[in-house]
């Protein structure tokens, strides 16, 4: 995904840009080895997953014979609300101000983020994220699959999370389906102010909680609305 946002970073996604700011070289190198790190830990969970299951003491199903497809399906909608829960409140906890310098000060460093901050952890917050996993199989038994299809959801939405340009479209805040969605305009805000927006995937813990971004929907609206729309289109003629 960087790479095709590298690729079109010109005219095509050049208005939909969120901050004026730019990261600079010494800013992806960090985030790159911070982000190199936090995949040797997840790999290192992943690895004791398996040896785990291996010795009974988690479930993984290697096939749908025991579970069958609604099986996998249930527990892959339940792992990703789960997940979002539990990103929520563990990023709320790490942005204390005793915990905020050892965990998560390194992911802050991001002020304007780029696809290779979505991991750039410490290595405490490495591990706070990795051990969701683990607990979640410990609690419901799940195919293996499901771990792959969990991995690939997490990564493609937060890397979408960080990648410094709106890339939803128009009127995806507007849907009475999608809305209640994250975008990237959403997760921007919480790097360049600290303060709002802690949810990954879903806003509707943001919202009972009063920690949404109060300009959010006009932040949004103002890159990708339907007056900068007709703007562009106007420019273009």
């Amino acid at each position: 995904m960087a790479g095709l946002l590298w690729l079109f970073r010109g005219a095509a996604l050049a208005a939909r840009k969120i901050q004026a700011y730019c990261a600079l070289p010494r800013d992806l190198r960090r985030e790159v080895v911070a982000s190199l790190r936090t995949a040797t830990i997840f790999s290192l969970v992943g690895l004791g997953l398996y040896g785990a299951a291996s010795r009974g003491w988690i479930t993984l199903y290697p096939d749908f014979a025991r579970r069958g497809v609604g099986y996998f399906i249930a527990t892959f909608a339940f792992m990703i609300l789960a997940h979002d829960a539990y990103f929520y409140w563990t990023h709320r906890l790490m942005h204390h101000r005793r915990l905020f310098r050892w965990f998560h000060l390194t992911h802050h460093l991001s002020h304007a983020p780029t696809p290779w901050a979505a991991y750039a952890f410490a290595v405490p917050e490495a591990l706070v994220q990795g051990a969701f996993l683990p607990l979640f199989a410990a609690i419901v038994p799940l195919h293996e699959l499901t771990l792959l299809a969990f991995m690939t959801f997490q990564i493609v939405r937060n890397v979408m999370g960080h990648a410094g340009f709106e890339i939803h479209p128009g009127g995806f805040i507007r849907s009475p389906w999608l809305r209640w969605n994250n975008t990237t305009t959403h997760h921007d805000l919480h790097h360049e102010t600290g303060r709002y927006n802690f949810g990954l995937y879903f806003r509707w813990w943001d919202r009972m909680m009063g920690t949404e971004h109060p300009e959010y929907r006009a932040r949004f609206e103002a890159l990708v609305g339907p007056d900068r729309v007709h703007a562009r289109e106007a420019a273009a003629q």
